[in-house]
């Protein structure tokens, strides 16, 4: 299960992860948390063009289940810890998921951080149990945008080669009609790839995803 802030965390994050793992036969799960709509003082044009967004990228994934928790966008800071934990938490109740990727604590997105300060306790082996690993994930134009002092910045633990998913990846990036610009825009294809092939280089991969793993279970014990 990949808990999104927003669309397009999932891909940027984890794309090539999550296609890897549906090809492998593995069911995979995408939560959102935020959503748009008109009350927020988006046009209704914007809101059903998200909503077919959301639609066409779930079904080129292959999600076996999208859940949209619908907080509003950008205001999660605002939102009571404990709404958005039992929401998340009722989601991996549901979908029981033994692997769960998260954003990075210290994205540059406040959205991003309330994200994963409700999600961890999704982590707690006496009310998950299914959980097995939690991974944190890099958002380009949000992980690499913490300019706190005191960062101690995105270290990977975990590599996963996305040699073969990564053009996928990025066509299924290209469903999002305004989250990606140009070059040297911080999302853009050439710096997903780029990402890619730095990643790869420092696994032994054409391209890589780079994970941190927070949490492991190993048959009946703990390891963190």
């Amino acid at each position: 299960m990949v808990i999104a802030p927003h669309p397009d965390d999932e891909t940027l994050g984890c794309g090539g992860t999550l296609l890897r793992a549906r090809a492998e036969g593995d069911e995979i799960y995408w939560l959102i948390v935020t959503g748009i709509n008109e009350s927020q003082g988006f046009a209704r044009e914007q809101v059903e063009s998200r909503a077919a967004e959301i639609h066409a990228v779930s079904k080129s994934y292959g999600f076996t289940c999208t859940i949209k928790l619908d907080f509003p966008t950008a205001t999660l800071d605002t939102v009571p810890k404990r709404e958005l934990v039992k929401a998340i938490g009722q989601a991996a109740e549901r979908i029981k998921p033994t692997d769960i990727y998260l954003p990075h604590r210290r994205d540059a997105h406040s959205d991003h951080i309330a994200v994963f300060d409700s999600a961890i306790s999704a982590a707690k082996w006496f009310r998950y149990g299914s959980v097995e690993r939690v991974f944190v994930y890099e958002t380009q134009s949000e992980t690499d945008f913490d300019l706190s002092s005191d960062s101690p910045g995105f270290r990977p633990n975990v590599f996963v080669d996305i040699s073969e998913t990564l053009d996928l990846k990025i066509e299924i990036a290209a469903i999002y009609k305004t989250e990606f610009a140009e070059h040297p825009f911080p999302r853009s294809f050439e710096g997903m790839r780029a990402l890619a092939t730095i990643r790869g280089a420092a696994s032994g991969f054409k391209a890589a995803e780079a994970f941190m793993l927070l949490r492991q279970r190993i048959g009946k014990g703990v390891i963190q």
